[in-house]
């Protein structure tokens, strides 16, 4: 599953292989769960009358789908915890039935001063939709365990 620390070099790519069709559930589910009313989400006569033409699928389960995509080959039992995300852009809408697939790229790799045993690995995890444009982009910086000696 996910690498530890020392296993990460800068420039290592990532086309991960898990790819998921966005659903009306799973809008519906993330908007009303986060107490979100935007009609632009939730509301099919409001939305065709906007720009879009249709329901724009909720950002955050854009961007947490992105996060979730790239676990598996990232972090996943390597993780000690995640430091926070930066650079958050979404420049283009998703909306249902899209079906999206991620991209990751480590960006920048420091030792950590307070753990000797762990490491931070900054990656730039990219969304793409289809027809394979971007809709969304962040940088994750994950404080990762190094490799058991």
């Amino acid at each position: 599953a996910g690498r530890y620390f020392n296993e990460w070099q800068m420039g290592d790519r990532i086309v991960h292989d898990l790819r998921r069709t966005v659903t009306e559930t799973d809008n519906l589910l993330v908007s009303t769960l986060t107490h979100n009313p935007q009609p632009l989400h939730l509301d099919a006569e409001y939305a065709g009358a906007t720009e879009f033409g249709r329901i724009v699928v909720n950002g955050t389960f854009t961007f947490a789908l992105l996060i979730g995509i790239s676990v598996g080959d990232t972090t996943l039992g390597t993780l000690v915890a995640n430091l926070g995300y930066d650079k958050l852009v979404m420049p283009r809408p998703v909306f249902i039935g899209d079906t999206m697939r991620a991209e990751t790229e480590v960006v920048d790799l420091r030792e950590s001063r307070s753990r000797p045993t762990s490491g931070i690995v900054t990656f730039r995890h990219e969304l793409f939709n289809q027809h394979d444009e971007i809709v969304c982009q962040c940088l994750r910086s994950a404080l990762l365990h190094r490799r058991p000696q």
